[in-house]
């Protein structure tokens, strides 16, 4: 069983940056594969990120190319996601995911609790 902690969201200003962070325990993530996800206000939750184990084979939706950058630490037993030039529509409440197998942007077993990202324009 893995726990999933997120934390570094906030209120930050269209065009501003801030850096997820997703704390695990349980047991390691080295085999895991990491991702992120968002839900806004009366919309569906949607897939933004994933990253493999050893931090290659990114994927990202297309609305955060070019400006999100996942990434991951297996030491730290924690995964990352630097926004940058956020925009209002990024404004939504951000999980952190895991699972095993492969890359993909479904069927995730781990589910973080979620921290919340506003982007004021």
């Amino acid at each position: 069983q893995v726990q999933l902690v997120e934390s570094g969201g906030g209120l930050v200003q269209a065009g501003g940056s801030l850096r997820l962070s997703c704390a695990a325990s349980g047991r390691t993530i080295s085999t895991l594969i990491m991702a992120w996800f968002r839900q806004a206000p009366g919309k569906e939750r949607e897939f933004v990120a994933t990253i493999s184990w050893i931090g290659g084979n990114n994927n990202y939706a297309d609305s955060v190319k070019g400006r999100f950058t996942i990434s991951r630490d297996n030491a730290k037993n924690t995964a990352y996601l630097q926004m940058n030039s956020l925009k209002p529509e990024d404004t939504a409440v951000y999980y952190c995911a895991a699972k095993m197998g492969v890359v993909s942007n479904r069927n995730y077993d781990y589910w973080g609790q979620g921290t919340q990202v506003t982007v004021s324009s």
